[in-house]
């Protein structure tokens, strides 16, 4: 019933972080524009301090629900999401990331990025993971920028680009065309000596609705990499809109999927609403061993 099991420890910067258990990946996005406006930290005002103070209070409720990572966002990637420059993504998460470790100096970041020099700029303000949407394909630079950080890296499925990828949702065979694009960037990682890939299939990222459901239902077949899966469908519109509801009214369904990425082997949930997320775990845990 269970997938076999794959690749269960990354290591975050000397700190071995253990995945026989499935982490939970709070979102956390420095975005006016992020599809879901619960996990948009933004200035209500022009004080700085009331911008970090509401990623503190946000970074604290996460960590007390048990989120083990922490995923620091400033470019939203929802279809047809403005272009931002580099320096102004940089500018959004970096203050983001040194004030949660301020105050949580044991939390463990991540940065949401598919820009080499943020990531660089957010692993050495104390970041310890890299998750990149682009999967090295927006910028040339990200794979050897990782690679020489020597931290764990978060390898995304997508076509085109935020603006685009919607219209490049086709496929010959949905799994193993994924799987195979998956498998070009692997290799690429692996020769420029990268030790700890994050498989992410890439839920509604050039993926049309029954397309995500298609990879939820095969997502075991992934574990043909023996690497750990992310699983992030949280309030996506695959969910709202089947139901026909809002993001905000989809939580029920979030959980339903995080459910079934659990049973087909997903090692790390990446969501907006934490504490369900970390109780699906700990009831699909239960289930495992009885």
């Amino acid at each position: 019933m269970y997938p076999k099991d794959t690749k269960k420890t990354l290591n975050c910067r000397g700190r071995l972080v253990d995945l026989t258990t499935p982490a939970v990946m709070g979102i956390l996005n420095v975005t006016p524009d992020s599809f879901y406006a619960g996990s948009r930290v933004s200035p209500t005002t022009n004080s700085t301090s009331v911008h970090t103070d509401q990623a503190v209070a946000a970074a604290e409720r996460m960590l007390a629900d048990g989120a083990t990572f922490l995923d620091v966002g400033g470019y939203s990637t929802r279809p047809g999401a403005a272009e931002v420059s580099a320096g102004e993504e940089a500018d959004r998460v970096l203050p983001i990331i040194e004030a949660i470790l301020t105050n949580f100096p044991d939390a463990l970041l991540s940065v949401d990025t598919f820009r080499a020099s943020v990531a660089r700029q957010a692993v050495n303000a104390g970041a310890v993971l890299v998750n990149d949407v682009a999967g090295g394909t927006l910028d040339d630079a990200m794979f050897g920028t990782v690679a020489g950080l020597g931290v764990p890296y978060v390898l995304m499925h997508l076509r085109g680009n935020p603006q685009t990828m919607q219209s490049l949702a086709s496929y010959d065979n949905l799994v193993t065309d994924v799987i195979d694009e998956l498998g070009v960037r692997v290799a690429a990682l692996r020769a420029l000596g990268q030790k700890d890939i994050i498989l992410d299939p890439g839920f509604g990222f050039a993926k049309t609705p029954m397309h995500n459901f298609q990879l939820l239902r095969q997502l075991d077949a992934f574990r043909v990499f023996d690497e750990p899966l992310l699983v992030g469908i949280s309030r996506k519109t695959t969910i709202w809109k089947t139901l026909q509801i809002t993001a905000d009214q989809a939580l029920n369904g979030t959980t339903v999927l995080n459910t079934a990425a659990l049973l087909n082997g997903a090692a790390i949930l990446r969501v907006h609403d934490v504490r369900e997320a970390a109780e699906a775990v700990i009831l699909i845990e239960h289930i495992k061993k009885s």
